[in-house]
């Protein structure tokens, strides 16, 4: 419910009916005070105030909270109001204007569009790699506190699943297809999805496009349900790259929490866990997903329902953080700013080690004994369009009793962050080639631009838009 639209419509009975506000507040046991707050939209109305108003105006809450849209003179107000309780407003040092009658409709809309225009500047300014680095570390301190672990998209995922009869183990193909149409899309695939997008929605006819071809080790159930997932959460576009990062980390744990349906990959787990042979392949063959979805899915799972603190990353070849997360202590390689992603994770951890075995079919499992303590990690290699990718799940000493693999003799030893354990080369060869070598490295050109602008970053617009049009009835 939007505060400022409720007080709007309050305030408008009262002066269609010529009530006075001691007059309602009277009848609500409440200050003038009170509802004079609630009609400026700067409290929240409780269930009990707003049972009182209905009753006193013949009308029933529904009537008084639906989310319609407003319009005209309401819409302004309203924009004004939240303009200038807006964080870019409060860094003015202005002091809010208030806004009366005798305050035209044209000099709240030139108001408006000023202070939307200043946004604009603000938010192209801010739009560099630092923007989206530091919203990823604070995005990862989120999910930290709550362990990886989100309730209310769990919840999403359990009705869902029940509208489309699925009891229990994997979602089928043919499920995944009725849950879009429990929702009320058709299904089209095409060959020429617009560049640098996995599915695209369209709304106004309520058609969902995917591409004819699969990337290959990718599930074809995926982009169907992170489409899916987007219009269930109700995300609407973003303006910051924050919001970008929270839809995507939400559409993705939907999307993963409707292929591993939380009810029966706990059963799963937790028997697991009682004898002792928690494994990551065993969860991906269960339920017939990726080994990265089913090591995401475990970071969800894990400390809610097996009391197992985790770790999760995901390393190029090269040994760059594509993805990572924690909530066991392990200390990942951060920069100034705390991102981890782009950073190189030590060479002696288990995700670079497995890299240099033979057999990429039997799990990899290793400990390290690390700065702030011993840990043990499971590691698999996954090949994606950017190369091969390694996939880690860890666990520190004390809870590695219920993993299989736990019984390996590997065992390595990282000093990292200091730079002596695997970035100085050794003494005598550094001085031997001094001043003799010059490699030349290939520059990412994303570190110097800005980041894409539009709805949907690093997406062309115009291009979906163009698709659209071209298959609108």
């Amino acid at each position: 419910m939007d505060n400022l639209l409720i007080g709007k419509r309050i305030r408008a009975l009262r002066n269609e009916q010529g009530v006075k506000l001691e007059r309602l507040a009277q009848h609500m046991g409440r200050a003038n005070s009170h509802l004079s707050a609630i009609e400026n939209g700067k409290r929240d109305a409780k269930i009990s105030d707003l049972k009182a108003i209905a009753e006193f105006f013949g009308i029933t809450i529904q009537a008084l909270v639906e989310n319609k849209e407003p319009t005209g003179r309401d819409a302004l107000e309203i924009e004004m109001a939240k303009i200038q309780r807006g964080p870019l407003f409060e860094s003015l040092g202005i002091k809010p204007i208030p806004v009366r009658k005798s305050t035209s409709d044209e000099v709240l809309s030139t108001m408006i569009t000023l202070h939307n225009e200043l946004e604009r500047m603000h938010s192209d300014r801010a739009s560099t790699p630092e923007e989206a680095r530091r919203a990823n570390a604070e995005l990862r301190e989120t999910m930290r506190a709550r362990n990886n672990y989100f309730p209310e998209i769990e919840k999403v995922a359990k009705q869902l699943l029940g509208a489309v009869n699925h009891s229990a183990g994997p979602l089928s193909q043919r499920l995944t297809a009725d849950l879009a149409q429990h929702l009320g899309f058709t299904l089209h695939y095409v060959g020429d999805l617009p560049h640098a997008t996995r599915s695209v929605t369209d709304l106004r006819n309520m058609r969902i496009y995917l591409s004819r071809s699969t990337t290959p080790g990718s599930d074809p159930r995926a982009a169907l349900l992170q489409a899916l997932a987007s219009f269930a959460l109700g995300h609407r576009e973003v303006k910051t790259y924050a919001e970008f990062l929270e839809q995507r980390i939400e559409i993705n744990y939907l999307a993963g929490a409707l292929m591993l349906p939380e009810a029966s990959a706990v059963k799963f787990l937790k028997n697991a866990k009682e004898e002792r042979e928690l494994a990551v392949e065993d969860l991906r063959d269960a339920f017939a997903v990726n080994y990265e979805t089913a090591a995401h899915r475990f970071t969800n799972l894990s400390t809610e329902h097996l009391g197992i603190p985790v770790h999760f990353l995901k390393a190029h070849s090269s040994g760059s953080v594509a993805k990572a997360y924690e909530n066991d202590g392990v200390l990942f390689p951060k920069d100034a700013l705390g991102t981890i992603e782009g950073q190189t994770v030590c060479a002696k951890w288990s995700a670079r080690q497995v890299f240099l075995e033979q057999d990429r079919l039997a799990p990899y499992h290793q400990y390290t004994d690390k700065p702030n303590g011993t840990y043990w990690c499971t590691s698999r290699i996954e090949r994606g369009s950017q190369g091969d990718f390694s996939i880690s799940l860890g666990t520190p000493f004390e809870t590695v009793r219920f993993f299989r693999g736990r019984e390996t003799k590997r065992r390595g030893q990282s000093t990292c962050p200091d730079d002596s354990c695997c970035r100085i080369p050794p003494q005598n060869i550094a001085a031997k080639w001094a001043g003799k070598a010059f490699p030349s490295a290939i520059v990412n050109s994303s570190l110097l631009a800005a980041l894409p602008k539009g709805p949907v970053p690093g997406v062309d617009q115009i291009e979906v838009l163009q698709f659209l049009e071209a298959r609108s009835d």
